[in-house]
């Protein structure tokens, strides 16, 4: 896959199956990076994710070494909220890794420091902490699918007769 959504030590199944959903519905590819805050076949998380697991490629690691290891050729972007440059301002590649850490945390800060060019942020009030992790990954999935004209996705809707 082109797009590949990276979770970083995810905590809540709710956000995690949601995300992947967006992932099934854009062809984004999901790799999640243990350890997980919930098992994989936890109720909400199926719940969440509704019918597309099947639909979706998901890749598991063992942990934060092991996937950037695998991955160590891949240009990625971290989102967290202390970078300094907006999301929008990327253009982004190809084939990208959109990287973001746990509800609690986000992503460690070692990473950040070392990545400063690669550290992306979705702009926000001064006074919140954070977006939901769900809703993050789709305002940086859509962004990527907006970059790209929304190539492979249907391109039209179509009403039917509502009736009272």
């Amino acid at each position: 896959m082109d797009i590949n959504i990276a979770l970083v030590e995810p905590e809540i199944p709710q956000n995690t199956g949601n995300i992947a959903r967006t992932c099934a519905a854009v062809g984004a590819s999901l790799h999640l990076v243990k350890p997980l805050g919930f098992e994989i076949d936890d109720r909400k998380l199926k719940r969440a994710g509704l019918d597309y697991w099947d639909k979706l490629d998901i890749t598991y690691y063992d942990g934060l070494a092991d996937f950037l290891e695998r991955n160590k050729n891949e240009t990625m972007f971290f989102y967290t909220t202390k970078a300094k440059q907006a999301y929008t301002d990327v253009v982004y590649p190809k084939r990208v890794f959109i990287v973001f850490g746990k509800e609690t945390k986000g992503l460690p800060e070692e990473l950040l420091y070392d990545n400063p060019e690669k550290c992306v942020r979705i702009p926000m009030r001064d006074t919140l902490r954070s977006l939901n992790l769900s809703n993050s990954v789709a305002v940086a999935v859509y962004e990527v699918l907006r970059q790209r004209d929304f190539e492979g996705l249907r391109e039209d809707g179509q009403l039917t007769k509502f009736r009272w």
